[in-house]
């Protein structure tokens, strides 16, 4: 077998052991009773968010449990985020709003929200999510159970991504191909190892004492990908982290069409790769081209390199509950989107400037 088609088995056969973990040892947020004092709080930091902080308080609203706050902080909004925040603060007393008189120098926006949020915050566990997500069920409490039982510092899932347009069905979906087919995730849980890390900002649950005496965000209060450098950083000072992926409990459409993705991706693709471009055109480069050293140097090997290839698909859809249309037809089409997103990204590295939500996080 030549080299090359060797390698790209080689690389195939990773990323299909890698999700077949993922398969087999996948983590479940079960439904548990809650422990009785605990108080949750669940921090939402918000910048023109009108719409999605509408949605999201009349998604927590409906949660019974008495011993939650729910604190906004609405950062400089030009819409009418705290309105939206100040009518619902009128209906249910468990609901606050902080409103931002101005950004410090130094800081990220989202960062210094969370910041702020956690020195307002009076409760056990912290709960930061984004203004775009959807929690169903006993979600809030079940996840403090589960840091409880595994002794978690950080609980952070990745929500199952709710997909609508053709343009949310070509691009959200590589993120979790990415992540399912370069790292078990149960390994952020029980391995020691910081590069078996993983994490996401839309939601991060923090054991409050921990979260107080490391100030995270503050400690990171520059990085535009604070998610996975607090979850390093967590596993650095042996604090037990864990990551889950497609909880149907905790939802989310995270961008509604193709431009907006491409935009929102390119800010921390490279974060996938360890921060290093090469590894992520490399990557890029096998998934999409490894099959021609196949059909030029082991012809007869290239059924059983297509089925694997599906396999692995059929693997990512099933544990991201994805459509096999979506996680199987649509792949060439999110493998283009992938190469759309590190040229993108690579562009913003090398000008060292990106704008998101109308400030510079570069």
């Amino acid at each position: 077998m030549h080299y090359l088609s060797y390698i790209s088995f080689t690389f195939l056969l990773f990323q299909f052991l890698n999700v077949l973990i993922n398969f087999l040892f996948y983590q479940k947020i079960r439904r548990c009773r809650p422990r009785d004092g605990i108080l949750i709080s669940i921090l939402i930091p918000a910048r023109n968010e009108e719409k999605n902080i509408d949605i999201l308080l009349g998604n927590l609203v409906q949660i019974t449990c008495k011993t939650i706050e729910i604190i906004v902080y609405d950062d400089q909004s030009s819409d009418q985020t705290a309105s939206v925040v100040k009518q619902y603060s009128k209906q249910d007393g468990r609901i606050k709003l902080v409103e931002s008189q101005s950004l410090p120098a130094g800081w990220l926006g989202k960062n210094h929200a969370c910041h702020q949020l956690a020195r307002r915050a009076k409760g056990d566990f912290y709960l930061f999510i984004d203004a775009d997500v959807k929690l169903y069920g006993s979600i809030v409490q079940d996840a403090v159970q589960h840091a409880i039982k595994y002794r978690l510092g950080l609980l952070s899932i990745f929500p199952h991504q709710i997909l609508i347009t053709m343009g949310e069905k070509v691009t959200v979906p590589i993120m979790n191909y990415i992540l399912l087919t370069l790292l078990p995730l149960v390994f952020v849980r029980t391995s020691p190892f910081t590069s078996h890390t993983a994490a996401n900002g839309q939601f991060m649950l923090f054991e409050a004492s921990t979260y107080n005496e490391l100030q995270p965000h503050e400690h990171f209060k520059t990085s535009p990908v604070e998610d996975i450098a607090i979850s390093k950083y967590y596993k650095q000072n042996t604090i037990k982290v864990a990551c889950i992926s497609s909880e149907r409990k905790v939802k989310c459409r995270m961008y509604e069409g193709y431009q907006p993705a491409l935009h929102g991706f390119a800010k921390n693709v490279f974060m996938f790769f360890g921060n290093q471009p090469i590894l992520g055109f490399l990557f890029w480069l096998f998934a999409t081209l490894g099959i021609l050293p196949v059909l030029a140097y082991d012809i007869s090997h290239t059924g059983f390199y297509i089925a694997i290839v599906c396999l692995i698909q059929l693997l990512v859809g099933v544990i991201s509950k994805q459509s096999l249309f979506v996680s199987v037809l649509l792949f060439p089409v999110q493998l283009i989107f992938l190469f759309n997103v590190l040229v993108r990204a690579l562009f913003i590295k090398s000008n060292s400037s990106n704008l998101w939500k109308g400030r510079e996080i570069y």
